[in-house]
């Protein structure tokens, strides 16, 4: 097994081209991120806001790629060439909206000629209107008021069922295919219609999906047509996701290297948000499904409960303990250095300039309340340890009301934890058990009668148990329970889908997260994923190669923020239409390397990836054609843009994270892969981003593995300990501080995945397979009825019965005797 430094994943490859590789060296180092080293002195608190995206205007800027830049000039010029020759004297805006109608009318008809350049000419044009028409804007916010406005009238007009039929036309155009599979080297040019179309649907998609307060009940009905529409199989019996899932893995066969994938993986994470919905949307389906199920309501918000929580301060880097030790053999007992105070632990557990001192000090009362929350502002701390009483409040009252007293989470208890903790106690107090009952107390002491009402205080039973159970009733009374009535959900139309080639969507998925992942090495067999960034001629001066530069690594992060985003996206909706959906994918993503996968992410720079200032402002939609362009040079493009963090990049980090939680929560063989891949290191490393959310799930990850870790482990990082205690949810009987648990012993851990899997194919098999019911259909014993019975034929059977009659029948002697004896 490799360290995590060099951490291989066999099942993904790398990915980079021969193209990029003749950029040339100066674009090849080139990169744009702060070169914050391991240890800063103290980072400064994220002020980040996790969401189903960024505000609107970023997520319409990230669509095109800074190459794509002159592009916005062909399309007005097309636009306005195709306009003036049949609107005289008149500007778009000065139509009304009849005449308008009947404009865009007359685009959709020339959509469907079959000049391949004409067709082109057309869809720029409609681009240009779906882009806002922005020459005859003067404003940003203009702009995006006419793109909106154009975009509801594409969609009433039909437009997008049209460029749904181009679209799969230009998948299927094995010409094109060819071309591109026999270029040395693919450019911005052999993709250009399928990204006019991906750009006009991405533009409609994402401008229906996000409401606006002025929207009039016309627009929030053809909202959720079009919502309804596409999530359900309209499309060739199948939902859009479904295309461009088959769009994705083309290209990861490699039989398609020119389709643009950061655009066709921006469609298809806009296209599921929209048709599923987000996280808000998802926690009041949560609700309701717990309420028809006649379940607890949720002890809490968890979204409100994750935004109200404060960052800890990252971990002590090693000139930080230098300098503490120096102080303490000066004899500077009085007054300690205010990071190490505000510290969650050492930097490494094997860091060389710890010693005794440094160790005593970490069972220090004044070290164990310095506030590991991070409630303490810094400036406030010399009051504090000063000896005189009273000492003056943490923060002003005002302050204090505004965050919840005592631990963030209500702490839950499983059914099976409680049947646990009886069958110990019975065996202890008694000498033998009782199964699963959990109401008989008798011969119990005192203290395990309260502890078994606490622990009943705080039962939480999940959906997913309930769907657990249920299917087991289901599989074992297949004719007393009848058939499951399952509802057409969206997520239920959506895995129906996927099913039968999901293996190939996740590992294409993963296949291109490695490939955009910052710490992939280049090789010479991986795909290309910057088809649709480089431009046809290379780059010649230095600023060219650093606008380049910023713009592969721009592309690259967009494309993990997608994936990631996409991901987690399905992981949650599945889970909540059903848990086998939600194990079957999570399964599918252990067996393709995602664990590793995504550690191998986390080990690198995180803090210089999260600062990354892959933008540049001036050329981003819609400020590039509203504003007159300014002269780019070579200081302004390292300057970068002035924000604390690249949101973008904070969000996939979040995104990671989660999917990590999720694949690997209550899963002890998935919990020993993050042992074995060495992961306590690497997600100590991402505690330095002081952001309350990403810490959180990062201390979930350190939490499930502690028991594993060892005594030595746990005694060198009490503050990170310290840390999980106040920030994670509790289970009450759960001893992940002591490894006593006996969850923590080593099971067969090939034995555990196994039994999922066998459990998750027999859901697939009962739910989904349509022929696993023929031994229990009743036997047509009425000869009229079968002899009456249409059999399907094949076409070309009439040309030849005769012939077969005389070969099956009439040639045949029959045994009339041998019938009559095996009666």
């Amino acid at each position: 097994m490799q360290q995590s430094d060099d951490m291989e994943v066999p099942l993904l490859n790398d990915t980079n081209s021969n193209r990029q590789k003749s950029l040339g060296p100066e674009w090849d180092g080139f990169s744009h991120q702060q070169k914050d080293s391991e240890g800063s002195m103290e980072s400064p608190n994220l002020e980040f806001e996790y969401g189903d995206t960024d505000s609107f205007t970023v997520e319409l800027s990230e669509l095109y790629s800074y190459t794509e830049e002159p592009e916005f000039s062909l399309n007005r010029d097309y636009f306005e060439e195709d306009f003036k020759n049949h609107v005289k004297g008149q500007r778009w805006m000065e139509l009304s909206l009849e005449e308008q109608k009947a404009y865009v009318m007359r685009l959709l008809d020339a959509l469907e000629v079959t000049d391949r350049d004409k067709r082109l000419k057309v869809s720029r044009a409609i681009l240009y209107l779906a882009q806002g028409v922005f020459d005859e804007c003067d404003t940003e916010t203009d702009v995006l008021y006419w793109s909106r406005h154009n975009v509801f009238l594409l969609y009433e007009m039909g437009i997008f069922t049209a460029l749904l039929e181009l679209l799969s036309m230009e998948i299927d155009n094995n010409q094109a295919c060819s071309s591109a599979l026999r270029k040395p080297a693919i450019s911005l040019a052999d993709s250009t219609e399928l990204r006019v179309l991906l750009s006009i649907m991405y533009l409609m998609v994402e401008t229906i999906r996000v409401e606006s307060d002025g929207d009039i009940p016309e627009r929030k009905a053809a909202r959720e047509a079009f919502k309804t529409e596409l999530g359900s199989p309209l499309y060739n019996g199948e939902p859009f996701a479904l295309l461009l899932f088959t769009m994705v893995t083309k290209f990861c066969s490699m039989n398609a290297p020119h389709f643009p994938m950061k655009k066709v993986l921006l469609l298809l994470w806009k296209t599921a948000l929209f048709t599923l919905g987000g996280f808000e949307e998802l926690l009041e389906m949560k609700v309701r499904t717990r309420e028809r199920l006649n379940l607890l309501p949720l002890p809490e918000d968890s979204i409100k409960v994750v935004r109200n929580m404060r960052a800890a301060s990252p971990p002590a880097s090693a000139i930080e303990l230098i300098e503490q030790q120096q102080q303490q053999k000066r004899g500077r007992r009085s007054r300690r250095p205010l990071v190490k105070q505000d510290s969650l632990d050492t930097y490494n557990e094997r860091d060389p300039f710890k010693n005794d001192d440094a160790r005593d000090d970490e069972d220090d009362p004044e070290d164990v309340d310095s506030g590991i929350e991070g409630e303490v502002d810094p400036l406030d701390r010399d009051v504090i340890i000063q000896p005189p009483p009273p000492p003056p409040p943490l923060r002003p009252p005002t302050e204090r009301g505004s965050f919840p007293k005592g631990l963030p989470w209500a702490p839950k208890v499983r059914e099976k934890d409680i049947e646990h903790f009886l069958e110990t106690s019975r065996n202890k107090f008694i000498g033998f058990t009782l199964g699963n009952d959990t109401e008989t107390l008798v011969g119990l002491p005192r203290p395990i009668h309260e502890s078994v009402k606490t622990l009943k205080q705080h039962k939480y039973v999940s959906i997913a148990e309930v769907q657990i159970n249920r299917e087991e009733e289901l599989q074992q009374c297949p004719m007393t329970l009848g058939e499951e009535e399952v509802e057409e959900a969206p997520a239920e139309v959506l895995y129906l889908g996927m099913l039968p080639s999901l293996s190939q969507y996740v590992i294409a998925l993963l296949k291109l997260l490695l490939a955009a992942a910052p710490t992939s090495k280049a090789k010479t067999d991986s795909i290309n994923i910057l088809a649709d960034v480089l431009p046809e001629e290379m780059p010649i001066t230095v600023l060219q190669s650093m606008k380049l530069g910023i713009d592969v690594n721009r592309h690259k992060e967009i494309i993990v923020k997608a994936i990631s985003a996409l991901l987690l996206l399905l992981l949650k909706h599945f889970k909540l239409n059903h848990i086998y959906q939600f194990e079957y994918v999570a399964q599918h993503l252990v067996f393709a390397n995602c664990i590793p996968l995504i550690l191998k992410f986390f080990n690198q720079n995180i803090m210089s990836y999260i600062s990354a200032k892959n933008s540049i402002c001036v050329l981003d939609f819609p400020h590039c054609v509203v504003h007159e362009m300014p002269e780019l040079t070579a200081e302004s493009l390292e300057a970068g843009d002035s924000n604390q963090f690249c949101w973008r990049n904070l969000f996939s980090c979040i995104n990671l994270l989660r999917i990590l939680n999720k694949i690997t929560k209550w899963k002890h063989s998935r919990t020993m892969m993050l042992v074995v891949f060495k992961s306590a290191p690497i997600l100590k490393r991402a505690l330095k981003v002081k952001q309350a959310m990403m810490q959180l799930y990062v201390l979930k990850l350190l939490k499930m593995q502690t028991k594993y870790l060892g005594r030595q482990w746990r005694k060198s990082n009490m503050k990170t300990m310290s840390a999980i205690y106040q920030k994670v949810r509790h289970r009450l009987n759960d001893d992940w501080a002591y490894g006593n648990d006996i969850d923590a012993r080593p099971w067969d851990f090939q034995a555990e995945e196994c039994a999922l899997r066998e459990s998750i194919e027999k859901f697939n098999t009962r739910r989904y397979d349509k022929n696993q019911n023929s031994e229990f259909t009743p036997v047509d014993n009425c000869l009229q009825s079968v002899l009456g019975q249409r059999v399907d034929l094949p076409e070309d059977f009439h040309y030849s019965y005769e012939l077969w009659l005389e070969r099956e029948v009439f040639s045949q002697p029959i045994q009339w005797e041998g019938l009559l004896q095996a009666q």
